[in-house]
């Protein structure tokens, strides 16, 4: 199975720890793995409540807010995907990107967790811009899986939190910190 760019973060606190090269080639097979490490029960994770704090919090920062640090506890994933600039149009060849991440959604270990797809962008345009698109991007994410891929729906959840945690905070209009990360929520009820 060929290879995709994609960039992981095994250790609590990674998530929140800025300016960390995660960049390495990994397989379907190893995507699963990853998304399927949990240790212990998944924290409650109030997706509503998430949402709220970032649109509050737009161009403050999220990542000191005690329920956004519930997420560093997770297992998760950093995926490069391409959109067209300043739009929700997933660029074509990150489709193939896209279907990995369904190929393992639908595997054995991964079908029974819910899925948090949250969106980034570079700090390129204003904080609430940003948020808006970080947040339709991640919809667009959502909607492919479940459409394209047929992800149900009620294991996916998108959330978006614009420039609030670059990747490269030494270079925050850089094309890395534009990226998609899954989060495994736990088990479906």
């Amino acid at each position: 199975m060929k290879s995709f760019r994609l960039a992981t973060m095994f250790a609590a606190g990674l998530l929140l720890a800025p300016g960390h090269p995660f960049a390495q080639e990994l397989s379907g097979p190893q995507v699963v793995r990853t998304l399927g490490r949990l240790q212990g029960g998944a924290p409650g994770i109030d997706i509503a409540l998430l949402m709220e704090e970032a649109a509050a919090s737009a161009g403050k920062g999220v990542a000191a807010l005690p329920d956004w640090q519930k997420l560093s506890k997770l297992s998760q994933l950093i995926v490069e995907i391409d959109f067209e600039n300043d739009s929700i149009a997933i660029e074509p060849k990150s489709y193939r990107t896209v279907g990995m991440i369904a190929d393992a959604l639908h595997h054995p270990n991964l079908r029974r967790y819910k899925f948090l797809v949250v969106g980034h962008t570079s700090s390129t345009g204003d904080a609430k811009h940003n948020l808006d698109l970080s947040q339709k991007r991640a919809n667009a994410i959502t909607e492919a899986l479940s459409t394209t891929f047929a992800i149900a729906p009620d294991r996916l959840f998108a959330i978006g939190v614009g420039e609030e945690w670059l990747v490269d905070p030494s270079n925050p209009q850089a094309a890395d910190n534009r990226r998609v990360q899954l989060v495994n929520l736990g088990l479906v009820k």
